[in-house]
């Protein structure tokens, strides 16, 4: 049974919101009351996604974006907050894969275009909507890294570089923005059972018997994750019952990023 959310009245932005992770997020954000801009590079899946959630009766905003543009990741923003009057919750999801590379024959082209969307899009929007959040005095982002962010694997340095960075952004913004009554926290996903991931099992780039086998680490339940399953977590991030809940602490000194690895039950 999925935890009941009341998010009546308030705005939420979701990026890569055409598919897998984010469309689940995108639905139960609408599912719970909030108005919701949906983001992606993909006009037809961003379509699509849209045209579900007004039939079923919620108040959706379109937005064909590429996060790797932060012109375009500001003008998506600012027309979020044209359109509804003000952004309460980001999920900062966009992202890619590619295929595994030994980094001595890695190009720089791939390396580069997988942080231009990873890391340098989350940024960006990390950027304009804490823009908006500051005036407001109130705010909750989610940005998506992996459990790639916190660990190495093989043949993976240029995703596992991005995912990482995640991290990094999502600690410092969230120390510097916790006192201005905005929380930053970091969601770091297994192998999801979405498109992208399906993609790349047909394409022999993942062995679906080892992901399943050993997803998530130190902890095997012998199956993919949902993308519903992330939805939650996300919700409950941005939630009242998450209200102590960021990303950066610090005592007498620095310490390291708190972040959500994905643990069904």
């Amino acid at each position: 049974m999925n935890p009941s959310f009341d998010f009546t009245g308030q705005v939420a932005l979701v990026t890569g919101a055409g598919a897998g992770m984010g469309l689940a997020t995108a639905r139960a954000f609408a599912e719970s009351g909030a108005a919701v801009a949906l983001t992606d590079i993909d006009e037809a899946a961003l379509n699509a996604a849209a045209k579900e959630l007004t039939d079923a009766g919620h108040q959706v905003l379109a937005l064909t974006c590429d996060v790797s543009d932060e012109d375009r990741v500001a003008a998506a923003v600012d027309r979020t907050v044209e359109t509804f009057g003000r952004l309460d919750m980001a999920y900062n999801n966009a992202g890619i894969q590619i295929p595994p590379s030994d980094v001595a024959d890695d190009p720089a082209e791939r390396f580069d275009r997988v942080n231009a969307i990873n890391l340098r899009g989350v940024w960006a929007c990390m950027k304009h909507e804490l823009w908006h959040m500051r005036a407001q005095g109130s705010g909750a982002i989610v940005n998506c890294s992996s459990l790639g962010g916190l660990v190495g694997l093989p043949g993976r340095v240029s995703y596992h570089a991005s995912k990482h960075g995640v991290i990094g952004l999502t600690t410092s913004a969230a120390l510097e923005y916790a006192p201005r009554g905005i929380r930053i926290n970091a969601v770091c996903p297994g192998t999801i059972d979405t498109p992208m991931v399906g993609d790349m099992i047909a394409k022999g780039e993942l062995d679906r018997a080892e992901a399943e086998a050993n997803q998530p680490i130190n902890q095997p339940i012998n199956r993919l994750g949902t993308a519903e399953e992330i939805a939650q977590t996300v919700l409950w991030l941005c939630s009242p019952g998450a209200g102590f809940v960021s990303c950066g602490t610090r005592g007498s000194a620095y310490r390291p990023a708190r972040v959500w690895a994905w643990r069904p039950s």
